[in-house]
């Protein structure tokens, strides 16, 4: 019995290291996906030359920034300062990973998902959370793809642990429970 207690204590140890390094190496990688080629790509927060490198591979038109303006932040100037030599479009919507929206707020992004000139980037800091419940937004009730594949983008693929009463940016879950049930949400 201890013998099975210990291979069950040192399997779940490799498996935790394992998904650490999982998590980090996607952060490393910019955390990039596409969400509907031509049209919608995701990543964690872009460098400036990440996105002079996206807007020649994708022809990125937009930037959707979740994570708010910040003036007195590099990230934020090296950013908007990209953006505007390039001659991209660039939203900024601010959301927390840790609170809900309301639905009048994820109306607006939808909105702001549906307007913005395509091809566009999401992005939030880490492309998992706030970036994966836009981009379950835009598939869903923009593209009008199915729920259960445009769930996915809100996964552990792209770093998303939404875990009710353990995780905080479960909050971006519940959101998007909240707009499936409204039968009046619409892209």
């Amino acid at each position: 019995m201890r013998k099975m207690l210990k291979w069950s204590g040192i399997s779940a140890c490799l498996a935790g290291i394992g998904l650490g390094a999982y998590l980090v190496g996607i952060q490393l990688t910019g955390n990039f996906a596409v969400v509907v080629p031509g049209e919608v790509y995701r990543s964690n927060q872009p460098s400036a030359s990440e996105i002079a490198d996206y807007a020649q591979l994708y022809d990125i038109k937009s930037i959707v920034n979740l994570r708010g303006s910040d003036d007195k932040a590099a990230w934020y100037k090296d950013e908007v300062t990209a953006a505007k030599g390039l001659g991209l479009t660039h939203i900024d919507f601010k959301m927390s990973a840790d609170q809900e929206l309301t639905l009048e707020e994820a109306r607006q992004l939808t909105a702001i998902l549906r307007d913005a000139p395509k091809p566009l980037l999401i992005h939030c800091r880490s492309g998992a959370d706030r970036t994966g419940l836009a981009s379950v937004i835009y598939l869903n009730r923009i593209a009008k793809v199915d729920e259960s594949t445009a769930e996915r983008q809100l996964s552990i693929r792209f770093g998303h642990v939404g875990i009710p009463f353990f995780s905080p940016t479960y909050a971006m879950d519940e959101t998007w429970e909240r707009i499936e049930k409204d039968d009046n949400f619409a892209g």
